[in-house]
């Protein structure tokens, strides 16, 4: 294949570190002579020919891609369905990546993402065009097959424990006479990782999180009262943590709101609401809960240092796998040992991870449904060591970076989608 220029795109929900991942993409891409073209909005910007060209951008403002939260170029959720139903755009994709002689695609995201990679490399096979597409692991879910864990979710977990640790602390200086259960609802629709991760806030006997609430067990209010009842009288106060993604008894979600997203995924309208209305009318304590939402996934300024460089080191990898024309792979990461924490990157084909969703084991649930095992906290520890702290200015502020985002001229008629 003659070099051409690499297409990158992020898709799905940010993460505090995806940005770390486009700018080892561009930097390595720039070490080899490679000229990279965003695609703004994800794949919508393909679609559309609205190309960014990252050449215009100063390497420093690369560089400093790394410590900066968000989606430099714009994400979207957008679900391209088969090849069948949906050729059309499939070959306007072709058609964009042919115009601007763009050989490299690759596509920063999760599940789904995978999926629209994969197919993209069949279509330009397909049509005869030379095009090399690479996924690009990224999900604050932690839900991708294959892979060991999925950069975003170290730092996400690591936010998640920061923050049940020190409201705790606040629950339980006033619990006395003001709050008794604290409840915090975090992502998570099908795989409770995140609400796992809640569990490194402590390891002691009674301390918090008192409940967790897993999306891969059915809730048992009955169980669930009765255990909120027991700690509260012990403890003086009872932290839950609980996943976007509850079921009820009957396997319905406990908070769906009836809409849908682009993806078909129920649109979820709150389990902690839900669960303190259920502990005030059957155990009238007093509560407060919370949803940290984007805030979960965009606090970069406690980020995981592992997570990091996970998130680089896939980036770097993806480069050199599209170069070495190794079409349809993702780079993963592969555990080789907890303590000490060693991992290193592998290619993995994307047929074994597009629409492929990693639960918690069920070793890593505890026996009561209520809590993490050993085996579990020795998964998630090491995902969530070091900071990875972004600088600081004199307002007392991170310093972010903004980039011009130069839009690439169109050489195309413009695209509606049917």
């Amino acid at each position: 294949m003659s070099k051409g220029k690499l297409l990158y795109a992020q898709s799905g929900g940010v993460t505090a570190v995806i940005n770390a991942t486009a700018s080892a993409v561009i930097e390595t891409a720039r070490t080899n002579g490679v000229r990279v073209y965003a695609a703004r909005n994800g794949i919508l910007g393909a679609l559309r020919e609205d190309l960014i060209d990252t050449s215009k951008e100063p390497i420093r403002a690369i560089r400093a891609l790394a410590h900066t939260p968000g989606g430099a170029f714009g994400s979207c959720r957008y679900k391209l369905r088969d090849l069948d139903s949906q050729r059309a755009e499939y070959e306007r994709l072709i058609e964009v990546l042919r115009a601007h002689d763009i050989r490299y695609f690759l596509y920063n995201g999760g599940n789904d993402s995978a999926d629209t990679a994969l197919k993209l490399s069949k279509i330009s096979q397909t049509l005869g065009y030379e095009l090399t597409a690479v996924g690009i692991p990224k999900t604050v879910d932690n839900d991708l097959a294959v892979t060991d864990c999925c950069p975003g979710f170290g730092s996400v977990a690591k936010y998640t424990a920061l923050a049940v640790r020190e409201a705790s602390l606040d629950v339980a200086s006033m619990a006395d006479t003001s709050t008794k259960v604290f409840i915090l609802e975090v992502m998570g629709r099908h795989a409770g990782w995140i609400a796992a991760a809640a569990g490194l806030a402590g390891d002691q006997a009674d301390a918090p999180p008192h409940v967790i609430l897993f999306p891969e067990r059915r809730l048992d209010e009955a169980a669930f009262l009765a255990k909120v009842k027991t700690t509260v009288e012990r403890v003086g106060y009872c932290t839950v943590v609980a996943s976007e993604g509850v079921r009820d008894g009957e396997g319905r979600f406990l908070a769906e709101g009836g809409s849908r997203d682009a993806f078909g995924h129920a649109q979820l309208g709150g389990v902690a609401p839900v669960l303190a209305s259920l502990i005030k009318e059957k155990l009238g304590y007093k509560y407060h809960w919370a949803l940290p939402d984007y805030l979960q996934r965009s606090a970069r300024h406690i980020a995981s240092a592992t997570d990091l460089e996970q998130a680089k080191a896939v980036g770097r990898a993806a480069v050199d796998y599209a170069l070495a024309g190794r079409n349809a792979h993702m780079p993963v990461i592969v555990r080789s040992s907890d303590a000490p924490y060693r991992w290193k990157i592998e290619p993995a084909p994307l047929a074994k991870i597009a629409n492929r969703e990693k639960k918690m084991p069920a070793g890593f649930i505890r026996r009561d449904g209520f809590g993490i095992t050993a085996a579990a906290r020795r998964y998630l520890a090491p995902l969530i060591q070091g900071e990875a702290f972004p600088p600081f200015g004199k307002n007392g502020l991170p310093e972010y970076v903004t980039l011009k985002n130069v839009a690439v001229p169109r050489k195309l008629q413009d695209w509606h989608a049917s």
